[in-house]
């Protein structure tokens, strides 16, 4: 009750300046040039896990070598444990872009990516049965016999209330052995057992952008109906509904969401029918910056299923920021986010952001 109380109160206030509390940041440092795309969970104990992908060769591009690493809150998010390694560097190149999600069975999710070259990454999953003290071995989203790079960011495996699982990604498919296509086809793996078999949805294009439909989210909707967003080149995000689970999906159609090609993070306030999104609104012309920068990072609601959004508010403006791949998890009393906040004259994607966004400090609440 606590909960819906703050929430209904953040939502009327939403337009209002959001202080964030910062509370982890994990800078480049020696032999480990990039700390980036994670992901957190509530344990059964109310600690946090984030689980991350910490680099460890070369400059932290998104190909060099990297594994998974986890860190601990006992505090909701306010201080952190050191890093421990949860899934070493199986890939070719790493393993990146961490989802982790809390199953109707009470298992723990965790999804990943494995690279291993320019033209064959795929997500995988594992699951732990002990709050993340172990995990299983991995299963394939995606059978080695379906060639391809695929693309799921992290924080995006969905749960419906049915208990289908969705994996959405992006399909790079259009190139060849030798080189990368940007252009993505946006669908979801759907599993309906458990994460233990998966089977393809159909997909859909954008076939005006070069981009295509990239780096796709997907979250469910109050009606019942389903909410897919994508970036694009086109100067916003784009949307698609589905009315059968994921299975299909509608023509894309361009969101009210301005936004350069960047992704966006987009989930269901906890205990309501409110949208929350996090994404770079950064169309205003008189800001100092491109389309092309990820900053600022900004928030907005909406109470009409993605239909029509309040106005942004901005969480991070530094004018050099590269504020991205952010996370949404719901405590009782705060939106806890982690993302992305390196310089992008320096190493763009190198530097991983924890903040608390607390409802009690947006609108006095006790």
């Amino acid at each position: 009750m606590r909960l819906l109380i703050l929430i209904g109160v953040l939502v009327a206030t939403i337009a209002t300046a959001s202080p964030l509390e910062r509370t982890l940041r994990l800078e480049p440092g020696p032999d480990n040039p990039r700390n980036s795309e994670g992901d957190m969970v509530v344990l059964q104990d109310g600690r946090i896990l984030l689980i991350y992908t910490r680099y460890t060769e070369g400059t932290g591009s998104d190909h060099d070598p990297a594994h998974l690493a986890a860190r601990i809150s006992e505090d909701g998010g306010r201080t952190w444990s050191d890093d421990r390694v949860v899934v070493p560097n199986e890939g070719g190149m790493n393993v990146m872009s961490v989802s982790l999600l809390r199953l109707a069975d009470g298992r723990i999710a965790l999804a990943y990516l494995r690279k291993n070259s320019i033209v064959d990454c795929r997500p995988l999953l594992r699951f732990s049965n002990d709050e993340g003290d172990t995990w299983s071995e991995p299963v394939l989203i995606i059978p080695d016999s379906e060639n391809g790079y695929f693309v799921m960011n992290n924080d995006r495996l969905v749960q419906l209330e049915s208990g289908r699982l969705l994996a959405p990604v992006g399909h790079h498919h259009r190139g060849d052995e030798e080189r990368f296509d940007p252009y993505a086809t946006a669908l979801c793996y759907i599993s309906d057992d458990a994460g233990q078999t998966w089977r393809r949805g159909e997909g859909i294009d954008l076939d005006e952008a070069r981009t295509g439909l990239q780096e796709p989210g997907v979250v469910p909707l109050a009606d019942g109906r389903l909410l897919m967003f994508a970036r694009t080149d086109q100067g916003a995000q784009f949307f698609a509904h589905s009315t059968d689970g994921g299975e299909s999906w509608s023509a894309p159609f361009r969101s009210p969401l301005r936004s350069p090609v960047a992704p966006a993070s987009i989930k269901r306030i906890a205990g309501s029918d409110t949208l929350l999104a996090i994404w770079n609104d950064n169309h205003d012309p008189d800001a100092g910056w491109s389309q092309g920068h990820r900053t600022p990072l900004t928030l907005a609601t909406s109470t009409d299923g993605g239909a029509t959004w309040s106005e942004s508010i901005t969480l991070e403006d530094d004018p050099n920021g590269w504020y991205c791949y952010t996370a949404i998890t719901f405590l009782e009393d705060a939106a806890l986010l982690a993302y992305c906040a390196g310089d992008r004259r320096e190493n763009a994607l190198g530097t991983l952001q924890v903040s608390r966004l607390p409802l009690t400090a947006l609108h006095g609440a006790e």
